[in-house]
């Protein structure tokens, strides 16, 4: 622990140095830093390689921005800083690429008193009461499982488009369903 403690305390001294063009002592900071931004990483990330790419991150950051520190003060709430934005960044475009907006149960009209599901014919009769755009959008979300981006472009439509239309979609589906049931 306490060899930990004092290359910490040699963090500053390194940083300077590297600063100032030397290779070696930067070298010996990076290799230092590995452990602690990927400790640093794991507090908010599970996913093992994501933890390995913010750790890359991080330190091209830290490469890039290495002139705005300042060797008389601390030098880890500074990497800290780093390293916590590079991994709020990280799952910020990992939620981007891999979302695919699904709409709750909450979300699913009732189209029925009874607990069955509405037969095919019937979802096609109250599809078809929905107007065009919000059908077309409707067919492509749920019954055919694109996302929101793909609809979005299939339809010649923004995102924000597309959802605000699938939520008019839903909430005439849950009306419609709902007289539907009553008779």
């Amino acid at each position: 622990m306490e060899k930990n403690e004092a290359a910490r305390d040699e963090w500053p001294q390194l940083m300077a140095l590297a600063q100032s063009g030397d290779s070696q002592a930067y070298t010996r900071l990076l290799k230092a830093l590995v452990p602690v931004i990927r400790s640093l990483a794991r507090k908010q990330i599970a996913d093992e390689v994501l933890v390995e790419d913010v750790i890359q991150d991080v330190l091209l950051t830290v490469h890039r921005v290495r002139h705005t520190y300042d060797p008389g003060a601390p030098f880890l709430p500074w990497l800290m800083a780093i390293a916590n934005a590079r991994a709020v960044d990280a799952l910020r475009k990992r939620g981007r690429h891999q979302q695919r907006e699904v709409v709750s149960e909450a979300d699913i009209p009732l189209l029925a008193t009874s607990m069955e599901a509405p037969s095919h014919d019937e979802l096609a009769m109250l599809l078809n009461q929905l107007p065009a755009r919000q059908r077309e959008v409707v067919e492509h979300v749920h019954l055919r499982e694109m996302t929101l981006a793909e609809t979005a472009t299939q339809q010649n439509l923004t995102v924000a488009a597309v959802k605000s239309l699938l939520h008019r979609a839903l909430s005439n589906l849950r009306r419609l369903g709902a007289h539907h049931g009553r008779s």
